[in-house]
């Protein structure tokens, strides 16, 4: 049992802010959606941004200390959920921030596993703790969130049944798809698996898992594989991913594949809004932080 989750913001957004054309979207929400950190944007039925609910779901499922990793220029996340750069009070959660920087030489920050390094050069502490980490776009629900805070495996992940997920197909084909053993333990991730190879995914209950990078790690364990974190050959980006895959490498049986057939609503374009805010609308009709 930990207490710790990370929330991962500092991403560029590119898709979100593609330029497209978007039926039943207001002036106001493609504005959110083109400058906005895609957890900031308006979806809720009081015009609360996504990452309230998450906070909402972290909060039921027991977690008391938030670390929202945020981007060089991400002070509008310090306008919704606290001014201060740590120990914020937000509805009974401890909230603090970390910033993921940009080196010199590139243009988009350096990926999932450089943004957690920072967080954690940031907040040494953690290091010596356990914690969980998600995207700040994903609505996880609270009983995945409480998984993964409960499970005694050192380092997990869910693993969500790619038939539960209501995407279309060409956007599921993105997802990491894992491969399990007959305990459920890790022995392969991969992005963007061709479809030939897809059977040889199946875990024993025939079903094929997929990763929305929700993890849980320990973290003296973990630090020195997000320091060495290779980078991507093709996305030129340090994964979270990688770095679960040669831990787990080294240190066979440490990852546990969670199972969770659910559907985790996304926010990745400007595509997304108006499912997300029907999917709120209908299941968040009021935001209570008592309940």
């Amino acid at each position: 049992m930990h207490d710790n989750l990370i929330v991962l913001a500092g991403g560029a957004s590119s898709r979100m802010k593609k330029q497209t054309v978007v039926e039943n979207l207001s002036e106001k929400e493609i504005t959110e959606a083109n400058e906005r950190s895609k957890g900031l944007i308006g979806v809720g039925p009081n015009g609360r941004p996504l990452l309230d609910y998450l906070l909402l779901n972290a909060k039921r499922a027991g977690y008391k200390n938030i670390y929202i990793i945020i981007g060089e220029q991400g002070d509008l996340f310090k306008d919704f959920y606290g001014s201060k750069d740590r120990d914020n009070d937000f509805n009974g959660l401890n909230i603090s921030f970390a910033v993921q920087y940009i080196p010199k030489e590139r243009v988009k920050p350096f990926g999932t596993a450089d943004a957690l390094f920072q967080a954690v050069e940031q907040y040494p502490e953690l290091n010596t703790q356990y914690y969980s980490v998600c995207n700040s776009d994903n609505l996880y629900s609270s009983e995945a969130l409480f998984a993964l805070r409960m499970t005694k495996s050192p380092h997990a992940f869910i693993s969500y049944d790619r038939d539960a997920m209501l995407f279309p197909s060409e956007r599921i084909s993105r997802f990491a798809v894992a491969r399990l053993d007959e305990k459920n333990q890790l022995l392969d991730i991969i992005e963007k698996p061709e479809p030939t190879v897809l059977d040889s995914f199946k875990d024993a209950s025939g079903k094929i898992r997929v990763s929305m990078n929700a993890f849980k790690f320990k973290g003296e364990t973990l630090y020195p594989y997000l320091k060495h974190c290779p980078v991507h050959p093709e996305r030129d980006e340090k994964e979270l991913p990688t770095v679960l895959l040669n831990l787990v490498q080294d240190l066979p049986g440490m990852a546990l594949g969670i199972p969770f057939s659910e559907h985790v609503p996304d926010l990745t374009a400007k595509e997304d809004i108006v499912e997300v805010k029907a999917y709120l609308l209908e299941y968040f009709p009021v935001l209570d932080w008592n309940n």
